[in-house]
Formats: C-alpha cells, structure tokens, sequence
C-alpha cells in the first residue's frame, strides 16, 4: 500500500506510522528522517537543506520532493511506503501526483488522524522532560511523575520546553490549518481519504487505523 498520513501536531503521527509500517511491512518515511540521512550522508540535497536551515531559512518544496523521490526509489519501497510529514502543502502534493505518475504508480489512501484543537493542546502543553542526559518524558495528566517536578527514573528536574508552550502549540495548529489541511480537501476530491479518530489508546488507534486501511 502506498499511504500519506495527516494529522495536527499532537495527533501521534510518528507513533501510529511506526505501528502501521510494521504491521504493512512497508518502510516509515518521515521528512524528519529524510533531512537527517541526506545532511549525515552529506548528499547534494542534504548540503543544500543544510545550507538553508542553517540560515535559519524553510528548505524549499524543490528539496524535500527531491529527498522523498529518491527515498520511494529504494528498493524496500516497491511495494508500498508510508509518507508522514510529506506532503505538507498542496504545491507538495501536486509534486507527488506528477511523480507517482511518472512511476505508474498510485496512492492507496489518505489517512488523516482527527483530534480536537483543545486535545491537541492538552497533549502537547502538558508534556514535561528531565533535564538530564536521559532526557525521560512524563506528562501532568497521562503519565505525571510522581513527585511533581521530579524525574520517576533518575531524579532529575523535569521541565516544559519553549516549543511545548500553549501559545507555541497554537501557532503550530495554525500553520497547519493554513498550510496542511488544504490538503485534505485536496485527496477528497480524490476519493482517497480515510478519516479516524485519533482518540484513545495507541494500540486501539492502530486498530481503528488498519480497519479503515482494509477497507
């Protein structure tokens, strides 16, 4: 199968691709991941992202399509991938439909993981990490450490991360309804998306997931 995952920061993207993948026995392909192996391997794609993010600049469209064209080539993509983070705009999968095209290849579904705004915010805002080198994440309502303030594991301060911040979280939620969700309505018009909740336990989500996958 050949799958793109959408879903606002705090959906569980990352954990439900990895659980999905395994289960597909196709290979997870995160834009994470592909900026992180193309500037490691030093890349002419991974130099030029570099070059851009190190200017405090986006990586164009133009790179990060190169990036996934040459990570769908591999040969553990023959038979199907997960695409999560990519596409992340229209103009991005305008650029996937013409290169699926090119490979006479097509996409399956379109999984988009529904949660609420507020969910979102709890989920993310809520998040505390040890400062330590171990770096252990709890959470103050789904996983609260049991002294507050305090790392379970090894003791260590725990602490909420700039980017964790409500008013951060809500920024995100906004790039991603102006830039993502348009997306959405842009593979309905498709037939390809598959709408869940993203509510619940991560295994019950898998499973809601893999149904709808099924058809």
């Amino acid at each position: 199968m050949r799958i793109v995952l959408v879903g606002p920061p705090g959906a569980g993207k990352g954990t439900q691709a990895a659980f999905l993948a395994k289960n597909l026995s196709i290979p997870h392909i995160s834009t994470g991941d592909l900026f992180r192996a193309n500037i490691s391997q030093g890349t002419e794609l991974g130099k030029q992202a570099k070059a851009y993010m190190d200017a405090g600049n986006l990586v164009p469209d133009e790179v990060t399509i190169g990036m996934a064209k040459d990570r769908m080539g591999q040969p553990d993509a023959a038979n199907g991938f997960l695409l999560d983070g990519f596409p992340r705009n229209v103009s991005q999968a305008e650029a996937l439909d013409e290169m699926l095209r090119t490979e006479a290849m097509k996409l399956d579904a379109v999984l988009d993981l529904e949660v609420p705004e507020d969910e979102v915010v709890k989920r993310i805002a809520g998040r505390r990490i040890c400062r330590n080198e171990s770096a252990h994440v709890f959470h103050v309502t789904y996983s609260p450490a049991r002294q507050e303030g305090v790392c379970d594991v090894c003791g260590g301060e725990l602490y909420q991360r700039d980017d964790d911040s409500e008013e951060t979280v809500r920024k995100r939620l906004e790039v991603y309804h102006t830039q993502t969700e348009p997306i959405i309505d842009y593979y309905k018009a498709q037939g390809l998306v598959v709408t869940i909740s993203a509510l619940g336990k991560v295994a019950d989500v898998t499973e809601r997931a893999m149904g709808a996958l099924r058809g």
